[in-house]
């Protein structure tokens, strides 16, 4: 299914940031952003409590993305120093139809800008390198900060959605990249 998407990506870079594929070396990173208190609270507690059980989800959960669809979340490192600051990127879910923009950061590293920074670095990527009609991005009623990422990135909300195996109501936001590839 990569060939669908057609994508090669290996790194990206922008004014501040450094975008590049997972690998099981960021998995102390990993472990660091899933037990945030907003990766918690907005995305899930995923059981990720040591780094076997990180690298374990970078390598059953990230890294298959890449080779299946040829994108995925990817890690989001600060140009000047190397750090690794948040993940982003896209994520293919069964019950959705086109790929959503995912992302998070750590809590030291909000309100600077950088996750703005990154999904627009991504989506520009997307929009002349893949075959990608649409884009959707899904949050909480409560993630006032991801709405407002969603929103400048020109994302319009849709309506809202339950996802299987979830007991919270998401809301659908999207953006069409390529009419000409929308079906009527």
């Amino acid at each position: 299914m990569a060939d669908k998407y057609n994508s090669n990506m290996t790194r990206l870079e922008s004014a501040r940031l450094l975008i590049r594929p997972m690998s099981i070396i960021d998995a102390a990173f990993m472990l660091q952003l899933m037990n945030t208190s907003g990766w918690i609270e907005f995305i899930g507690d995923r059981n990720v409590k040591d780094r076997t059980a990180a690298s374990n989800y970078i390598l059953t959960r990230i890294i298959p993305s890449y080779h299946t669809y040829g994108f995925g979340l990817y890690l989001v490192l600060l140009k000047h120093s190397s750090k690794p600051v948040g993940i982003c990127g896209l994520v293919k879910r069964e019950d959705l139809t086109h790929p959503d923009l995912g992302f998070a950061i750590l809590p030291e590293h909000e309100n600077k800008g950088y996750i703005s920074e990154a999904c627009q670095t991504i989506l520009e990527y997307v929009e002349k390198n893949l075959t990608i009609s649409t884009i959707y991005g899904i949050t909480t009623e409560k993630n006032i900060a991801a709405k407002k990422v969603l929103e400048k990135q020109g994302l319009t909300f849709l309506q809202t959605v339950q996802l299987p195996q979830n007991q919270h109501e998401f809301l659908l936001y999207a953006k069409v990249l390529h009419k000409e590839d929308v079906a009527p």
